[in-house]
This record gives C-alpha cells, sequence and structure tokens, in this order.
C-alpha cells in the first residue's frame, strides 16, 4: 500500500493550504464519529422517549471523564512522532509507533474495566434521576465493553495524524459510521431494544473502525509499518509520550470532572431540561470537532516545524491557525444559533425539550470560537514540548473557574443561564493565559537558538 501519497509536510510550502488539507478530512472524520453519539440520541428521542433520550445523554460526562484520562497519551504520540518525523528520526517513528498501539490496548482494557463496574455508582453520584438510572447504567456498560476498540482506533488515528494524514482514518469513519446508523434503526425500531441497541450498535462499528486501522498501519509500505508481534513498550519512546500525554490525559480527565459537576447541576432541573441540554450538548459536538481539528493541525505543524527547527514557521503556523479558527467557529456557531430550533427539533418533537436545548445553544454555540482560540494556543504549547503548563493553566483557567462558578455564582442563581455562562468566561480568560505563556515560550526558544549559533560561530 502506498502511504507517502496521504502525508502532510508541514515544513515546507504555504502553511494554510496545508492546515486546511489536514483539518478538514479531520472535521469530516469528527462529524462522523459525532454520528455515533448522534444516531444514539436521535433514534431513542425519537423511538424510545425522553426518559431514553435523557438517559444516553446524561452519560456522555462520565463516560468521557474516564475515557480521556487515557485518550490524552494519543496527543503524547502525535507530538512525539511528529517532532520526530520533522526531525527526519525513522528509528524513534517506527519505536513508537508500536508502543502507541501497546498502549491503546492497556489504556483501553483498563478504561473498560473502570467503566463497566464503576457506571451506576458514578451516575447515583451524579444525582441521576431514578427514571434514568437504571437505562443510564445499562447504556454505559455496553459502551464501555467497546473502550478497547475505541482506543485502539484513536491512537491509530493520531499515528497517522503525525504524518499529516487525516484522510484514511475519514475513510475509516464514513464505513463505521454508516454501519452504526443502520444497526441503530434496526436494533431500536425492528428489535425494540431500546438503549441497549443503540449502545451496541455504536460498540459494533467501534472494533470495525479500530479493525480498519490496524490493517492501514500493517499493510504499509512506509517506516511506520506496525508489525503486530513487535507491539511492546519500548521504555524511551514511553517516556516522552508520558511526558506530553499524561499532564494532557490528567487535564481532559479533570476538565470531566467539571463538565461532571455541570451534568449534575443540569440534573437538578429533570428530565425535559436534561434531555435539551443532551440534545444542544450533541448539537454543539459538531462545533468542537470543527475547533479541535484545527487545533490538531496546530498541534502537528508546531511539532513537525519545531522538529525541524524553524521557529519562524511555527510562529506563522499559529498565527494562521488561531485565524483560520476563529472564523470558522463563528460561522458554525452562528449557523448552529441560527437554527437551533430546527437542529432541536430533530433529536426530540417535546417543544418543552428543544427551549431547553435552545437555551444552552444560545449563549455556548455564539461563543465556541474562545475554545477554539484556547485549544489552537494549547495544541501550540504542546507542539513546543510543554505539556505541563497548559495543563496547569487549563485547570487552573477553565477547570478550576467553572468549580468554583458552580458553587458561587450558580449556588446564588440557579438558572440554567447562569450555569451555561461558565463555558465562554472560562475560556476566554484561559487562553488569555496561553497566549501569554505561548509568547514567553517562543521569547526563550529563540533566545536558545541564537545563543546555540553564537556558540557554534
Amino acid at each position: 500500500m502506498n502511504s507517502k501519497k496521504y502525508e502532510i509536510d508541514m515544513t515546507e510550502g504555504s502553511l494554510l493550504k496545508s492546515l486546511i488539507k489536514y483539518a478538514v478530512p479531520l472535521i469530516l472524520s469528527g462529524v462522523l464519529q459525532l454520528f455515533y453519539n448522534a444516531a444514539d440520541v436521535i433514534v431513542v428521542g425519537r423511538f424510545a422517549g425522553r426518559e431514553s433520550l435523557a438517559a444516553v445523554g446524561s452519560t456522555s460526562s462520565i463516560t468521557n471523564l474516564i475515557v480521556n484520562l487515557f485518550l490524552g497519551l494519543s496527543i503524547g504520540v502525535t507530538v512525539l512522532i511528529s517532532q520526530e518525523y520533522g526531525a527526519k528520526d525513522y528509528g524513534s517513528v517506527h519505536r513508537a509507533v508500536h508502543t502507541a498501539v501497546a498502549l491503546s490496548i492497556i489504556g483501553g482494557t483498563a478504561a473498560g474495566i473502570t467503566g463497566f463496574f464503576a457506571s451506576r455508582q458514578l451516575l447515583a453520584l451524579m444525582g441521576t434521576p431514578a427514571d434514568v438510572i437504571n437505562k443510564s447504567t445499562l447504556y454505559m456498560k455496553i459502551i464501555f465493553i467497546g473502550a478497547p476498540a475505541n482506543m485502539v482506533y484513536n491512537f491509530g488515528s493520531a499515528v497517522l495524524r503525525s504524518f499529516g494524514d487525516t484522510r484514511r482514518p475519514l475513510y475509516f469513519s464514513v464505513i463505521a459510521g454508516c454501519i452504526n446508523v443502520f444497526l441503530n434503526i434496526i436494533f431500536v425500531t425492528q428489535f425494540h431494544m431500546d438503549v441497549a441497541g443503540v449502545a451496541l450498535a455504536t460498540i459494533i462499528a467501534q472494533f470495525i473502525s479500530a479493525a480498519l486501522i490496524i490493517k492501514c498501519l500493517t499493510y504499509s509500505t512506509e517506516f511506520y509499518k506496525l508489525t503486530i508481534r513487535k507491539i511492546k513498550i519500548y521504555k524511551k519512546e514511553l517516556f516522552k509520550i508520558l511526558r506530553v500525554g499524561v499532564p494532557a490525559g490528567l487535564q481532559s480527565a479533570v476538565f470531566s470532572i467539571s463538565n461532571v459537576l455541570i451534568q449534575s447541576s443540569v440534573n437538578l432541573f429533570g428530565s425535559t431540561v436534561m434531555a435539551g441540554n443532551a440534545a444542544a450538548q450533541n448539537i454543539e459536538g459538531f462545533i468542537y470537532t470543527a475547533m479541535t481539528a484545527v487545533h490538531h493541525a496546530s498541534t502537528t505543524s508546531t511539532a513537525q516545524n519545531y522538529g525541524a527547527g524553524d521557529l519562524k514557521r511555527v510562529k506563522r503556523g499559529v498565527m494562521t491557525s488561531v485565524c483560520l479558527v476563529t472564523v470558522l467557529g463563528m460561522i458554525v456557531g452562528g449557523s448552529v444559533y441560527l437554527f437551533s430550533h430546527t437542529l432541536v427539533g430533530i433529536y426530540s418533537p417535546n417543544e418543552e425539550v428543544i427551549m431547553a436545548g435552545m437555551a444552552r445553544n444560545k449563549i455556548i454555540a455564539n461563543t465556541y470560537f474562545l475554545c477554539g482560540i484556547m485549544e489552537v494556543l494549547m495544541g501550540a504549547l504542546r507542539g513546543l514540548g510543554y505539556s505541563l503548563l497548559p495543563m496547569t493553566v487549563s485547570l487552573l483557567g477553565a477547570c478550576g473557574f467553572r468549580i468554583l462558578w458552580i458553587f458561587t455564582v450558580f449556588a446564588a442563581h440557579k438558572t440554567t443561564t447562569t450555569l451555561y455562562m461558565s463555558y465562554p468566561i472560562s475560556w476566554f480568560l484561559t487562553l488569555s493565559i496561553h497566549l501569554i505563556c505561548l509568547i514567553i515560550v517562543m521569547r526563550k526558544k529563540k533566545s536558545k537558538n541564537l545563543n546555540n549559533k553564537n556558540l557554534l560561530s
């Protein structure tokens, strides 16, 4: 299999063109992955009722809490391989690929076991209503059975993204997404399996996408070819992955904790608001997919050019990414706001549910570009090899602020508007600090490069 044609070398040529070429397939791939959950939510909302919709929607924050802790390691994979690819160190790339696959299997198994056995207890801690908790528990248990496949696919995609290959993960998502939607409809409308049916459809699709990504890597003729018998942990590469990936994973987990607290606060308003929030949150996932695609493009661009020793191109890449994510966020977020009633109505015909969903979209969708800028700046810091710094800033600026907001402002004014306002304010606060940190880091890198040149001369 000729894999060279899928690669994007961001160390040369037009940065804007490379970033768009990288991001567009990633956006489409992310959208199709979102259809996994969207199909779940739409099918149960239309054919199984409000309680089932609330049950499926209320599990995402807990699922993300457990999965993201391990999935954050894939960011370390992208940064390491991108840097070594930029530096043309193909031996390290080969070892990193096999370490990444080994980590995905270990992490996926650990996440699956943890989630399967802790589902009901975590849902109870969130104050999940009695009319929802049984279905939520069943849905979560089945979803966590697919955690190893989910992890293998995402780590494999991270490997391909390191070389700028975002097209093949898109193709695999198309296949898995179509299967997922088809099985959703069959299991719920024909076999009346309710939430169990949509969960089963999702994990079948996840195992198929994992199999496709493994086949892609094993059949590759390039230097990152995966050999099954060589899958193991290489200590040097593991350390480099963990240095970036562990803080990223912890950050994602703590972000999920703040989202769990927000979901717990939403639960106070009952199943109708829960259902509307679930629908709106699912719609916003499509905006976030566009934002995070540019974030990944910026991270890869930064890492490749830093590995190649070109700091001027690193700076231009970050500035281009910020402009791109701002324009994209305003267009997509504004569109969601304008068509909010119609979009939420796809998930549920209930007018009260629709109004509850619109209340969330009105505040969050319009300001999502702030999240995009925050993600790009954070990704740039990681691409430069810094992970503890953006983790600390994000935990204090976003997660810490939201938690403080819930126990102070929201506690005094218990409305959904007050609750949802915590998102844009925390994004603006965090991106401002990330920008200051990035300016300082770039100056240090530039000064270090000048000193090295002076020593050589």
